[in-house]
């Protein structure tokens, strides 16, 4: 076995559970990631996508050989759509970034029609999803992995926008992705999910006091 295989197949053993490494690392970068985006800094994109690429053969386990999991094709899917949102989160932050801040987005609000338009999607897009996932054989109950697609793809794209809604959004899929984590025996993942929960409630406070800070500073300046 040569020492490529061998990282790539490398587990973790505890009690009767063995968890891949590939799902621990993979959650880690997401971990460095979404401090990053706490920290509204660059580098968070290009990590994060790192993640995505270890993840992504983690929930397509049939196509690397992996027995021991059932593939969880909404999970498996949204790594993708992770790497090309956050392609095009990763350019608007670099390029709104300039020589006077540290910070690449300056957090806001979105827009009343934007928050419908988020809530719409999230509940269409999980009804549309469903019967194609069940289709292709992902694991129930279905409409919890259509529903933290679906998330995923408005937190991050709200993420890229600068959004501050959506850590809220991250905290719908956390309470539906934990449970079904478990269920389908990705054990690092949906520990992970958990402290994510907690993890983006803080985010966004931390996003809301900054958005209040920039406003009385803005008020100040006015006058």
């Amino acid at each position: 076995m040569g020492i490529i295989e061998w990282l790539f197949n490398a587990q973790l053993h505890i009690g009767d559970q063995a968890i891949m490494w590939r799902e621990l690392i993979g959650n880690l970068f997401g971990l460095a990631s979404a401090l990053g985006g706490m920290r509204r800094k660059v580098w968070a994109w290009p990590v994060g996508i790192a993640g995505n690429l270890l993840l992504f053969t983690v929930f397509m386990g049939s196509l690397f050989n992996d027995t021991n999991h059932v593939n969880l094709l909404g999970q498996a899917g949204r790594q993708v759509m992770f790497i090309i949102v956050s392609i095009y989160g990763w350019y608007q932050w670099k390029t709104r970034t300039d020589q006077t801040s540290q910070e690449a987005v300056v957090p806001k609000w979105a827009g009343t029609w934007q928050r419908v338009g988020l809530v719409a999607a999230m509940f269409g897009g999980t009804l549309a999803l469903t019967p194609l996932f069940r289709a292709l054989g992902s694991y129930e109950p279905v409409w919890a992995d259509a529903w933290i697609f679906m998330g995923s793809l408005l937190a991050t794209w709200g993420m890229a926008k600068g959004w501050t809604e959506f850590w809220l959004i991250w905290v719908a899929v956390d309470i539906v992705g934990v449970p079904l984590l478990f269920s389908a025996g990705y054990y690092a993942t949906g520990l992970m999910y958990v402290f994510y929960g907690v993890f983006t409630l803080s985010g966004f406070f931390v996003w809301w006091r900054v958005q209040r800070k920039e406003k009385a500073e803005g008020t100040v300046l006015a006058h």
